[in-house]
């Protein structure tokens, strides 16, 4: 089984090696995996601001590293997508803004996503994220003290003392993501 990934950050092949592993739990198929990870372009904004922007993200990186396999003549069994970022709703009149991501999974006939667990972004840190345009990456970087936090606990790990990290927010999207095919008989 091969599986290309449309990114090449360490924290999100982390993520779906770790999604693999889990999924082989339940569908022994899954132990055999390969991945292959790509760095590809799409058309998501650099820090996407909403739900709608994510989906595209995430799913122009799977569309993106499919299209960029089949330059090479080769295809993969899934391919996949993912993007983080913001997303804001007014609830009882005040603005709140959590951080999140989707995955897509797509076979090349059938595409699903799936959500990633979200976590409250403090107001000061999406503000300088607003109000300069730059990505949350950069910003984190600043509030740590840190170089290149993305690549590692991301904006989850800094925002929740290490609970929680960019890599296992993917993980969780993934799995829901992947569920049509290791369930493909409820899904049918």
């Amino acid at each position: 089984m091969l599986i290309a990934l449309g990114s090449a950050r360490s924290a999100k092949i982390m993520a779906l090696r770790s999604a693999c592993a889990r999924v082989a739990g339940v569908d022994p198929r899954w132990k055999r995996a390969e991945l292959v990870a790509r760095g590809v372009e799409t058309g998501a904004p650099r820090m996407p601001l909403n739900d709608t922007q994510l989906m595209r993200g995430a799913r122009g990186r799977a569309e993106a590293v499919r299209e960029l396999l089949a330059g090479e003549g080769r295809r993969a069994d899934f391919y996949v997508g993912l993007e983080g970022g913001f997303h804001s709703i007014t609830f009882e009149g005040r603005r709140e803004t959590f951080l999140h991501g989707w995955a897509y999974v797509s076979d090349g006939a059938r595409g699903y996503f799936g959500h990633a667990p979200a976590v409250t972004v403090p107001p000061s840190i999406v503000a300088r994220v607003e109000r300069t345009g730059r990505e949350l990456g950069e910003v984190i970087d600043e509030v740590a003290g840190e170089q290149d936090v993305r690549s590692r606990q991301g904006a989850w790990g800094v925002l929740s003392r290490g609970l929680l990290t960019r890599a296992m927010s993917f993980e969780t999207a993934l799995l829901a993501a992947f569920a049509p095919f290791y369930n493909a008989r409820l899904y049918e």
